[in-house]
């Protein structure tokens, strides 16, 4: 049986919960999936003992990096975007993966054959960071805008082919240039600088949240002609390769994907 759960703070409002016991449900497999709120700094301490009944643990805010401390086992590519979202009990270890990276490839691929030519990425996160693996390409320009000077280190070790730019707040890019914005800041950071929307958006918004939903940012882009993105799809994105993960379950990704997008009225 799996045995499952999100972990993070606050968790109230995940939908994590009934998109894994759907999943379960579809594949014909038993299994539960909860939530706990586990707040920053308590993760190893909730963690102990768990192996031995436990399949495995998705990860939100503020978990994703100081899982990293906690796994006996780290996936390659979380060592290189510094952020892990799925924690796998194998053989009694904890193993660290996220799949965030490929939930975003795959929601752009839904969108488009051809890799985006140029990306600006708002905030410098966890979930910008796998963000930009998804994204890093030698046919592909990346303009990150944040907050914090401090990260712009961890950011540069998430691409190895990318050209890329800093800007820091307060700095207005014409969106115009982009083929895909996405923002990673927390819900309402971004709703002072809906004036940043151009009259015709050409390019595609993509916020990773999906509550509330629409954003005052996504609202206005759609009004203005734009596409948009929301994190549901994220959501489901990356949580079809968690499932594949706790259930060892051999399924089309598409076809899982596909069941999850209608459950969700997607």
């Amino acid at each position: 049986m799996i045995r499952a759960a999100v972990l993070g703070s606050p968790i109230s409002h995940s939908l994590s919960p009934r998109l894994h016991n759907a999943a379960y449900k579809f594949l014909g497999i038993e299994g539960e999936y909860n939530s706990f709120d586990v707040s920053a700094g308590n993760l190893q301490e909730f963690l102990a003992n768990k192996e031995s009944v436990w399949t495995g643990f998705s990860l939100t805010m503020p978990l994703k990096e100081e899982a990293m401390s906690c796994a006996q086992v780290i996936d390659p590519l979380v060592k290189r975007i510094s952020s892990g979202n799925t924690l796998f009990n194998k053989d009694g270890q904890w193993h660290l993966y996220s799949t965030d990276v490929m939930g975003f490839q795959n929601v752009w691929k839904m969108q488009s054959d051809v890799k985006p030519s140029s990306i600006l990425i708002i905030g410098s996160g966890a979930t910008a960071r796998a963000a930009l693996a998804a994204f890093d390409s030698t046919q592909t320009r990346i303009e990150v805008l944040h907050r914090n000077p401090d990260r712009e280190d961890s950011i540069r070790s998430c691409i190895e082919e990318s050209a890329i730019e800093f800007h820091q707040w307060g700095f207005n890019p014409n969106v115009s240039d982009f083929d895909l914005i996405i923002n990673t800041t927390p819900k309402y950071a971004l709703d002072l600088s809906t004036y940043l929307v151009p009259s015709n958006p050409s390019g595609i918004f993509f916020d990773v949240i999906y509550n509330p939903w629409p954003t005052e940012f996504a609202r206005i882009w759609q009004e203005n002609g734009g596409k948009i993105l929301g994190g549901l799809e994220l959501l489901i994105a990356q949580g079809v390769q968690q499932v594949k993960i706790f259930t060892g379950a051999d399924i089309s990704t598409d076809l899982l994907t596909k069941y999850l997008r209608a459950e969700f009225n997607l």
